[in-house]
């Protein structure tokens, strides 16, 4: 759960990731953590849409007209946000509405921004997303593909960048998601609770500490966020570097095939993800390990059996199929990942 939180804030076009698992393990409380540990960015000071002033190719409808009349875009630094989307939520509380009081006061046709808006280069979690109307899930799932938000009513147009972390959590006894939309998910991890009773004892600990004193509990892992924080802002600004070979093309390619994964959604993952976690590793070289931890993440809900369905993989068969490629890579002649380069921290 942790690795696949981190390599979306260090790569968010990866496109997300879903965690479920049984209630009372943490599934929330990890998501509202990695908050704490993006980097600050630089926006467009004023705008709704958290625009970013250097991307003049993802600029919101008002930030382009601002430029065509000249005005210069001044600049803020802003903590990337933390937005959450609720259960409840609507179409227009998510894509944005017409301002229809002020249309009738002032005779001007004005974009509320909504969700989706306040989302851009954030962090989007959406708790009990099974929970959540699919033509909403459809919506939040199109965005983050697309990366833009289009909205046309009532003669008006306004696009607004729209690209965004998309943490869902849930809880696969209150029903699960419909597999198109599960799909849809990059990453997805399975929580279950601890079963040993000192990893009980710790999780009581800690609770009882931060309880007692949550200022002295924050205060003593301060040190360790801030390295990770640290690690997260130099594997982004590294990321664009990372680069591939044929070999790791055909790696990932020859994986899903043998494990007969339906389309070609989980080898784009996979890659990301790879790129990610070597950027992560301070490397400009994806390796065979980065690929098959990826595909631990990429892979699970996207094998799952279907109803009316026969012959489909088991998560066993991932498993086994995963020790045999890393079999493979350990055994094989050094590659070009193997020789990649390190960057050395400071």
């Amino acid at each position: 759960m942790r690795r696949a939180l981190v390599l979306n804030a260090i790569s968010p076009e990866i496109g997300g990731v879903l965690i479920r698992g049984e209630r009372g393990t943490a599934k929330s409380t990890a998501a509202r953590a990695l908050a704490a540990l993006l980097p600050t960015i630089e926006v467009v000071e004023g705008c709704p849409f958290n625009c970013a002033p250097n991307d003049p190719d993802h600029l919101c409808t008002l930030c382009r007209e601002r430029l065509a009349r000249g005005e210069a875009l001044r600049t803020t630094s802003r903590r990337i946000r933390f937005v959450d989307l609720p259960v409840s939520a609507t179409e227009d509380r998510v894509v944005g509405t017409l301002d229809i009081e002020r249309a009738l006061r002032e005779g001007v046709r004005h974009f509320e921004p909504g969700v989706l808006a306040a989302a851009n280069r954030g962090l989007l979690y959406v708790d009990e997303v099974n929970l959540l109307d699919d033509h909403v899930v459809d919506l939040l799932l199109d965005s983050a593909a697309m990366g833009v938000n289009v909205f046309e009513r009532e003669g008006i147009s306004f696009v607004h960048p729209a690209r965004f972390i998309l943490v869902g959590t849930m809880n696969p006894e209150e029903g699960e998601l419909r597999p198109q939309l599960l799909d849809r998910f990059a990453l997805c991890v399975e929580i279950r609770s601890l079963l040993d009773p000192a990893d009980r004892v710790q999780v009581l600990e800690r609770r009882l500490a931060y309880e007692a004193d949550p200022e002295g509990f924050c205060r003593r892992w301060a040190a360790e966020e801030a390295a990770l924080s640290e690690d997260i802002a130099e594997a982004r600004a590294l990321l664009p570097q990372v680069s591939y070979s044929p070999e790791d093309l055909r790696t990932i390619a020859e994986l899903t095939a043998g494990l007969q994964v339906e389309g070609h959604r989980g080898d784009i993952v996979i890659l990301k993800a790879a790129r990610a976690a070597a950027a992560l590793d301070s490397r400009t070289r994806i390796a065979g390990s980065d690929i098959v931890q990826a595909a631990e993440l990429a892979l699970p809900h996207r094998l799952k059996r279907r109803p009316f369905q026969e012959g489909e993989v088991e998560p066993e068969q991932l498993e086994a199929r995963l020790d045999e490629v890393r079999t493979r890579l350990e055994h094989s002649a050094p590659t070009s990942a193997g020789a990649a380069e390190v960057k050395k921290k400071s």
